[in-house]
């Protein structure tokens, strides 16, 4: 092969290394959630005795929109790190995630699906909860946001259900 070829090759698969700062971003990015996540509990702590009910589970929906979106970062770091730019070197290591062992950009892009539909049922159940005190286009259209999610992740996993099973049937015409 000609060297030309050959090193631009080494320099395409090269550039994969350019996401690397991305990721160290989205990890900034999760420490300024964890920093979110701490100032909403201690709001929680210290006025809990004068706050409704209804206040407290909106904080604590709060508090878990947060935690959702830190484990939708965490997927999204370690699952794409993982995918397009380099392995992990975890084998055999005790705090491994099981989804990380047959991660690729199908399941992580359903895993990632799932993850925006249940922040954005947390969105809504908040919306639910003051009801009373919002226009009901706002409502409306968060129920149409949030249908618009379910639809996508729904073809996606059919999507990728199909790609699967296509997959499959090749290799089994193969052999």
């Amino acid at each position: 092969m000609n060297k030309s070829v050959k090193a631009m090759e080494n320099f395409i698969f090269w550039s994969r290394w350019i996401q690397a700062p991305l990721y160290l971003g989205l990890i900034a990015a999760q420490a300024v959630y964890v920093y979110q996540f701490m100032i909403e509990l201690w709001h929680l702590v210290s006025h809990a005795g004068n706050m409704t009910d209804t206040d407290v589970m909106l904080v604590v929906l709060g508090l878990i929109d947060v935690v959702m979106i830190a484990n939708l970062l965490i997927m999204v770091i370690i699952g794409g790190y993982e995918t397009f730019v380099s392995q992990l070197d975890l084998h055999d290591h005790p705090d491994q995630p099981e989804w990380l062992s047959h991660v690729n950009a199908g399941v992580l892009k359903i895993k990632l699906a799932a993850a925006i539909i249940s922040i954005s049922a947390i969105h809504l159940l908040k919306t639910f909860i003051n009801a009373n005190s919002l226009p009901e286009s706002t409502i409306m259209w968060q129920v149409i946001i949030h249908m618009a999610f379910v639809v996508s992740a729904l073809a996606m996993a059919y999507t990728d259900k199909i790609m699967t099973s296509t997959l499959i049937m090749a290799k089994q015409v193969d052999h």
